[in-house]
């Protein structure tokens, strides 16, 4: 099973930075994840009641559900949607790259008492050069596209830093909620806070209803939604972490890879370099021990990547 969703998770969350660019070529990004993830979200929750799974929960659990998710996909995942209205998608898969480097400030600082080791701190140093060699030509950039470029870019990384942490509390909190049912109501919960966003910036009034987005809507919905998302947080509740962070190091190679042979995008040597670093930052971290400080029982290393 952790193999199965392994897989699931690196293929289909590989793919889904080319569908969200083709969705937002005509339909507004926060229109496109409300409904994207409205009706995911909606689904899940039927069928987890069709299934004899709960769905009800306190007010305090639906509550953490919600944080979590909008953490995730109104946070992260709107981010991205409209980065990647002047962002390659392949770009923009490298940039997410970075997450498992919150991941470990994230987990150091929220999952214990922990100090990070000197890998760690390698690779969180490497991931910061990586993350200026991909964004150098949008640095040297003079004309007005260049610059917005260059922004949507740094807008990644506050979109991967509230991914790692909606992950990270999403861990943390152990609810005690169904952990399908507990996406379903996070998927919803994005899906609400999406299109309220949406209908505030009128949205509706510029959408374009081409056949290519909507068909790139629905495979978001049914594989990266239903699939992949689900496949992630029963990880996450599985699986270590820092294990489940090794998705940012496969799927841009997916990205790009699409990128390059449906939307022909450019892959020159900042991006093959970027790329490389940012790759070598991302093992580091993840390989790297997360050590607790030292107390009064003399507590051994935990190994950060697990068994």
């Amino acid at each position: 099973m952790v193999i199965l969703a392994f897989g699931l998770v690196y293929l289909f969350w590989g793919s889904t930075y080319l569908a969200i660019d083709l969705a937002v070529q005509s339909i507004p990004p926060a229109l496109m994840c409300g409904i994207r993830f409205a009706v995911a979200g909606v689904v899940m929750l039927a069928v987890c009641a069709l299934t004899g799974r709960r769905v009800l929960y306190s007010a305090r659990q639906l509550a953490l559900a919600a944080v979590v998710g909008l953490l995730l996909l109104m946070g992260g995942n709107l981010t991205l949607s409209y980065a990647e209205l002047s962002v390659p998608s392949g770009l923009a898969a490298l940039i997410i790259a970075i997450t498992p480097l919150w991941f470990l400030v994230l987990d150091s600082l929220l999952l214990g008492d922990h100090h990070i080791s000197r890998r760690g701190k390698a690779g969180l140093g490497l991931g910061i050069v990586g993350l200026a060699v991909l964004v150098w030509p949008e640095l040297q950039a003079t004309t007005a596209l260049g610059r917005h470029e260059l922004w949507a870019s740094l807008s990644l990384i506050g979109g991967s830093f509230s991914w790692a942490l909606g992950s990270v509390l999403s861990k943390r909190w152990q609810s005690g909620m169904d952990g399908f049912s507990a996406t379903g109501w996070q998927v919803t919960a994005a899906g609400v806070g999406n299109f309220v966003f949406a209908f505030a910036a009128g949205d509706l009034s510029r959408a374009t209803w081409s056949p290519r987005s909507l068909a790139a809507v629905a495979y978001l919905v049914v594989c990266g939604s239903w699939i992949g998302y689900t496949a992630y947080i029963w990880l996450l509740k599985h699986v270590p972490t820092s294990k489940v962070s090794t998705y940012a190091y496969v799927n841009p190679v997916v990205a790009v890879f699409l990128g390059w042979l449906i939307l022909h995008e450019r892959i020159d040597r900042f991006i093959l370099a970027g790329s490389a670093i940012v790759i070598l930052s991302v093992i580091l971290v993840t390989s790297a021990k997360v050590q607790e400080k030292a107390s009064s029982e003399d507590l051994p290393a935990v190994e950060a990547a697990g068994d």
